[in-house]
């Protein structure tokens, strides 16, 4: 089984909540542009970004990491 990349769960994450990208860059304060990058996987996404998206989500790293597949919901 291939684990999920960043970019791919933080684009389901932001989908299961039907919210958009610029909601999303909104928390984050940052650009829908930047934040875009991230979903596609061209930029990096920052560590403080990591850490706001988790409290966020209310999820751990390691499931937006990829590193564990169950997302709470």
């Amino acid at each position: 089984m291939q684990m999920k990349k960043y970019p791919e769960i933080i684009r389901e994450l932001r989908e299961d909540r039907d919210l958009t990208q610029a909601d999303i860059a909104k928390v984050l304060g940052t650009t829908q542009q930047v934040y875009s990058r991230y979903e596609k996987g061209l930029n990096e996404i920052p560590v403080r970004h990591i850490i706001t998206l988790c409290k966020y989500y209310d999820v751990s790293a390691d499931t937006i990491l990829g590193l564990k597949t169950d997302i709470k919901r």
